[in-house]
């Protein structure tokens, strides 16, 4: 099909939703975890998403408590992304609450000045800037071998690219969520409103002709809904770079190139003593057709759209991935 085309076809026959292929019997439960016990092994260096690089624009800070961690990053008076502790060391006071001002953030309890340096028991932590989305390395917390900077898969350049965050949080642990990425086959089943005619037509590794993705991947053909009868076809790779990441490549089709990266950030424990996980996702949607120019120049509308479109998909893939902690932790789980 040309590029210069509209990228929709016609599905010849839409089939009931109870009346499809069912994909349990590919849907190995022993597959499953072999993906993510593989994805889990491998080297993170400690660095962990805390959200969305947009969020440092300006005085913008970001807060958040990552393995029971308070943690604040926001940008020096050079520009520079810092963070530490969201514990004032003078009282205590909860750092997410104070402003920033010029690059300097000022405890609102009593006015300690940080600008990203150590001073009066402050202690920063090593930070990095994506440019899409923000990381910070807890040493502490990972128990790795440190990186100098975190495993960032390969994508679109941001500035040619739409790009937005969605975060969401549930009641589950980092594994349930990458479990639920690296199973492609409940897509058509548990989003019927947004897939159609998903297949897994490779699971072993890197198909032929795709790019390089490892040696480690599913690979599935899938249509995106539109409305009635009308999809867009595309051909997708799924792989786990590491042990709280998942992503997803367009390898043919609309927007081939474009990329879904998953984030499993653990957060701590709820009140009940459950563990709590944030699902970071970003999106950097590319194109090579005339019209995706004008389209990133509508970026700031879009964003919320495709922020909303992440959320309703994460609405139930929240539920799949905390009914499978459920069950992990009462000794109720099959796989």
């Amino acid at each position: 099909m040309s590029r210069r085309r509209l990228p929709l076809s016609l599905r010849r026959h839409a089939v009931p939703w109870e009346r499809q292929r069912p994909t349990w019997r590919e849907a190995r439960p022993g597959l499953i975890a072999a993906a993510l016990k593989r994805a889990q092994a491998r080297p993170s260096g400690n660095w962990y998403v805390v959200g969305a690089s947009r969020a440092l624009r300006g005085d913008g800070k970001l807060a958040r408590t990552v393995a029971g961690q308070e943690i604040v990053v926001w940008r020096g008076p050079d520009g520079r992304p810092v963070g530490g502790p969201g514990i004032c060391p003078h009282l205590g006071a909860p750092l997410r609450d104070s402003p920033v001002r010029c690059g300097t953030l000022v405890c609102h309890w009593h006015g300690l000045a940080l600008d990203g340096g150590p001073y009066a028991g402050w202690s920063p932590l090593p930070v990095y800037d994506d440019g899409v989305l923000v990381w910070a390395r807890l040493d502490a917390v990972g128990g790795e071998e440190p990186l100098a900077a975190p495993v960032v898969p390969a994508r679109p350049e941001p500035a040619r690219a739409l790009t937005a965050v969605y975060t969401g949080v549930g009641v589950c642990e980092p594994e349930d969520v990458v479990a639920n990425r690296l199973d492609p086959w409940h897509g058509a089943w548990l989003h019927p409103y947004s897939f159609v005619d998903l297949t897994v037509v490779d699971a072993s590794g890197d198909p032929a002709g795709a790019v390089d993705v490892g040696p480690d991947a599913l690979t599935v053909d899938v249509s995106f809904k539109v409305a009635g009868r009308l999809v867009v076809p595309v051909r997708a790779v799924f792989t786990a770079p590491g042990p709280r990441t998942v992503v997803m490549r367009v390898t043919e089709g609309e927007g081939a190139g474009s990329v879904v990266e998953t984030h499993a950030t653990p957060l701590g424990t709820d009140g009940a003593g459950r563990p709590r996980t944030a699902v970071i996702e970003a999106v950097i949607a590319a194109s090579d057709r005339p019209g995706f120019t004008a389209a990133r120049r509508a970026a700031p509308l879009l964003r919320p759209l495709v922020r909303a479109t992440a959320g309703r998909l994460w609405r139930d893939d929240l539920a799949y991935a905390e009914r499978r902690w459920h069950l992990r932790s009462t000794g109720g789980f099959p796989g």
